[in-house]
This record gives structure tokens, sequence and C-alpha cells, in this order.
């Protein structure tokens, strides 16, 4: 599963991107590129990109660092690399070659061309070497601080000590999870998460991939901070009954009767809501 946070750093007051996918940083070179171009970044990444001396160390990296970059298609490019009609864009060196260093998104908020640091600090070196500087110096302070991941899992921990109490302590109000057909609760379900995402999504895995065939990972890589902590406590709920020797079919509407009624309480929770807030910061302070 992606485990992905983005933070914001402040180079030489202004914002850059700093994308951690499984613990590995990916700097925004559409963020460094308005600091020459505001209004066409990707026209400086790409002219980068098509610079002789700057192919030879981005192509290089990947043999270094990449074990499964195809070589034979980066060194055809070498060729081409020292003529004036070279073109390269990150997309284009993505597909072609399995190149890992540069990661090349869509979207409003979080789209844009990242890559490694050290591919960051080369291309911010071109772009002014006092920028460069500027940029290992809130880059260092970044990795240095405590990391945002802490600061979430910490918060997580100290707000589900309270928000615990309110499942015991209030009433079901809204049916909010999906009702169990009986169809459902007949069928046995050879893998355990398969039983824990009926009771809560109403649907399988499996079932959901059939639904989203566009979208990587699974049903619970796409869901809120709300449903993962009632997912979290059916998990523990499972097991118990699990060692009760509890059959599968009553175990599977015991947890669908509790995801609604602990996700009809949490809903309203200041805690949860926090937890919520302090995952949409997405800021380092």
């Amino acid at each position: 599963m992606e485990n992905k946070i983005t933070t914001i750093m402040n180079v030489n007051e202004n914002e850059v991107r700093v994308m951690r996918i499984n613990n590995e940083d990916y700097i925004s070179l559409t963020d460094l590129a308005r600091y020459k171009n505001p209004e066409e970044p990707g026209e400086v990444i790409i002219k980068w990109m098509s610079n002789k001396s700057s192919y030879d160390f981005y192509s290089l990296w990947e043999e270094l660092f990449n074990d499964n970059f195809k070589v034979a298609e980066s060194r055809h490019f070498k060729n081409e690399s020292a003529t004036q009609s070279f073109t390269m864009s990150p997309s284009r060196w993505i597909n072609l070659t399995n190149a890992i260093g540069f990661i090349s998104k869509r979207g409003k908020y979080d789209g844009g061309t990242f890559a490694h640091p050290d591919i960051a600090l080369e291309f911010a070196s071109w772009i002014d070497p006092a920028f460069k500087l500027y940029l290992i110096k809130e880059f260092e302070r970044l990795k240095y601080n405590e990391n945002y991941q802490n600061e979430v899992e910490w918060s997580v921990r100290r707000m589900l000590t309270k928000t615990n109490y309110k499942i015991h302590t209030n009433s079901i109000k809204d049916n909010i999870v999906p009702i169990l057909t009986n169809k459902q609760k007949q069928f046995v379900y050879a893998d355990e998460a398969y039983v824990i995402n009926v009771a809560l999504f109403g649907q399988t895995a499996k079932e959901w991939r059939n639904k989203n065939p566009n979208l990587k990972g699974n049903i619970r890589d796409y869901t809120d901070i709300l449903h993962l902590i009632v997912l979290s406590n059916l998990e523990v709920l499972n097991a118990s009954m699990i060692d009760n020797n509890i059959k599968q079919s009553e175990r599977l509407e015991k947890l669908n009767v509790t995801a609604r009624k602990e996700l009809s309480i949490l809903s309203k929770d200041k805690n949860v809501l926090g937890i919520k807030k302090l995952i949409d910061t997405k800021r380092i302070k």
C-alpha cells in the first residue's frame, strides 16, 4: 500500500512541496521551476532535461539506483542528447525507461513533476546556485525536524483514547454503513479481511476493484480517517470473536451493527475532527 504524505517547505519565500511516498522523499521540480518562470514551469523542466549535461546526470542516477532501469533505451537517448533537437520530458522519460527518479502527477493541488532530492538539487543548481543553497538548508531542516508522520501518529494515538469512551456512552443516531443483504450474510469469505470490508463498506476488496478499475491500491487506501478508526476497532473485535469460536456469519452481522453504531457516534466527535484537521493541514510548523 502506498503511504503518501505531502508537506511544504519555504525556500527563500517560495513554497516548495515535498511528497513522501513510503518513506522516500520527492521534491517538486514544478515549484522549483516557478522561481525561474512562474507562468510556464513545465517548460523550464523540459529545457533542463533536454540539456546534455543534465541528461548525463539523471540517466546515471537511474543506472546507479534503479534495478529495473531500461539501460538500452537510455543509451539510445544519450546519442540524441548531444543534438540541438533533443527534447526530453518527465513523462516521456518515465514511460520509456521505467525511471524512478521522477514522478509526474496530474491534479489541481498535488500535481506536477517531483524528483528525488539528488536530482532536485541538481535542477536547483542549474536554475540558480544561490537558490540551491536555500533549498539545501530548508530540506535539511525538514529532515531533522519532527516529521509529519510522527506528528499524525502521535495525535491519533492520543485522540483515540478519548474517542473510545464515546463509543460506549452514546446511542446509534443514523445508519451510515450499508446494511447487509441476506446474500452477504450467508456467503462464506475465505479471507477475514473481506469480512471486515463487507461489514464496514458493504463490499469486498475485489468488488471495489471491479467498480474502480482505474484506481491503484484498495478500498482502504481511499477511505477517510473516521472509517479507518472504526476499521481498527472492528479488527480487534473480530479477532476476539474468532478466539471465542463465533461462526463467521454471526461475526459479520455483529461487526456490521458495531460499524454503524461507531460511525454514527464518532462522525461528530471533536477529537476525530481534530485528527482530520491535522491530516488536512499538510504543513510542518
